[in-house]
């Protein structure tokens, strides 16, 4: 018998294993999938070179992301952000500055708009404790709204409530109808406000990794070894008054205690007995993951430099609505990241590959001109159609969700504790949360099992 079973190889499920074992626990991690990483995801190039079609990038504040990097030996490097940003809108080009402050060229009654709107996303902010957002003093008011609604009625013009919905598509890969206003609040103060998360300079695609972010899981499972068991999904787990089993196939393991570090909706799916409380199980069917494929064009140069462009783009109009340079470190070629999210994405899941090939390079010519058209290669990633994942780039929670059922989000069921970027206070959603959900997840067991001695 382990001390702890870890349902999940994602950085969240690694992270709590190393805890463990340096605090002298014996651990298990089991894994669905043939490899580590979870929403972490390196494409090997024919050369060799890795382009990441999962989560790759990271910013200040991230602080456990940047010492997990340290600590394993991996090297970062700044995100291409010299020139400007091309901003598209009803087949309309203008440029805005990169720096962090910059905001897109609008009417200027639209920007004033825009401008007091988010001057009431922020003071709606500082009543929200991270830790329990349904403690809000307008948290009913506000978790019984849903973005879009709440824009409707406090954002004046068409050009500024379409920022906000091109927010929700590109941060969350969700609609702004689909999302609780008091989920869009914890989730701006968890990662320190709208422009830090949308922003490369000072913001959360500040910096990439050299070699790719799934080489974090994958230098963390080799230091675990046997310890890590790939190609186990888990369909049932069952507790005892004294113990953890956890079901793959004919295959159990037997533990003191359990993590279940998936997203809430694969979580759910799991057969728990006895059964999860109603509460619990509730709460995962109402926490959806986002809708994205995420798309990566090779090209022999970045040609966009020559236009005093820095490759990012920020379009009203899809199917491609954000672009980022991503060209390879030390490398001649230029690499165009982007993403088909939300209504979008899910229009393009049911396109032929061909057919969404083509529209993306028709939306790269649109924003880039005829050179676009001279790809080298195209590569993509449907997030919805992984079985393991269901969906990127985390879980968003629907109107209604913080206030009836928050509390029982990271509550430990008996021997059963959660991790898992959703689970997190700070930076929810990225990579820095799943880490840190790992830790916390991996303390509250740690605590309980030195009571026990």
């Amino acid at each position: 018998m382990k001390d702890v079973i870890i349902v999940g190889a994602g950085l969240a499920g690694l992270n709590a294993a190393h805890r463990l074992k340096k605090a002298g626990l014996s651990v298990m991690v089991i894994e669905a999938r043939d490899r580590v990483g979870g929403r972490n995801f390196a494409h090997h190039l024919a050369d060799g070179n890795i382009l990441e079609m999962g989560g790759q990038w990271i910013g200040p504040t991230q602080t456990r992301m940047y010492e997990l990097c340290e600590e394993l030996g991996l090297e970062t490097f700044p995100t291409y952000n010299e020139g400007k940003v091309l901003v598209y809108n009803d087949g309309k080009k203008s440029l805005m500055g990169s720096d962090k402050d910059a905001l897109p060229k609008l009417n200027v009654f639209a920007l004033l708009s825009l401008g007091r709107a988010m001057k009431k996303v922020e003071q709606l902010q500082e009543g929200l404790d991270l830790e329990k957002p349904w403690n809000h003093p307008n948290a009913e008011y506000l978790d019984g709204e849903s973005l879009e609604s709440w824009v409707r009625k406090h954002v004046r013009f068409k050009a500024a409530k379409d920022y906000f919905r091109l927010v929700s598509e590109a941060v969350f890969s969700t609609e702004a109808k689909d999302m609780s206003m008091l989920h869009f609040l914890f989730y701006l103060k968890s990662g320190g406000g709208i422009e830090s998360l949308l922003n490369t300079d000072e913001g959360a695609q500040e910096d990439r990794i050299k070699g790719g972010t799934q080489q974090i899981s994958i230098k963390l499972a080799e230091r675990l070894g046997k310890d890590v068991v790939l190609n186990c999904p888990v369909h049932r787990i069952e507790q005892s008054e004294n113990s953890i089993k956890i079901y793959s196939g004919i295959q159990v393991w037997e533990g003191k205690k359990g993590i279940v570090a998936l997203p809430p909706t694969l979580a759910g799916r799991i057969s728990y007995n006895p059964p999860l409380p109603g509460v619990r199980d509730q709460l995962t069917q109402r926490i959806p993951a986002g809708s994205v494929i995420k798309i990566q064009v090779v090209y022999e140069s970045p040609f966009w430099r020559k236009l005093d462009l820095n490759g990012q783009v920020a379009s009203f109009t899809g199917p491609v609505k954000v672009v980022l340079d991503n060209s390879l470190h030390n490398d001649s070629r230029g690499v165009l990241v982007m993403f088909m999210e939300a209504n979008k994405g899910r229009q393009a899941s049911e396109w032929t590959a061909k057919e969404r090939e083509a529209k993306t390079i028709d939306s790269l010519v649109n924003f880039f001109g005829e050179e676009a058209k001279g790809y080298v290669e195209y590569i993509e990633k449907d997030w919805m159609n992984e079985e393991f994942t269901r969906g990127c780039y985390g879980g968003h929670f629907t109107p209604g969700v913080w206030t009836a059922f928050g509390k029982h989000l990271r509550k430990p069921i008996d021997h059963i504790h959660w991790a898992g970027s959703e689970t997190s206070s700070v930076w929810n959603g990225y990579m820095e949360g799943a880490v840190r959900s790992g830790e916390r997840a991996a303390d509250e067991i740690i605590r309980l099992l030195k009571e026990l001695i």
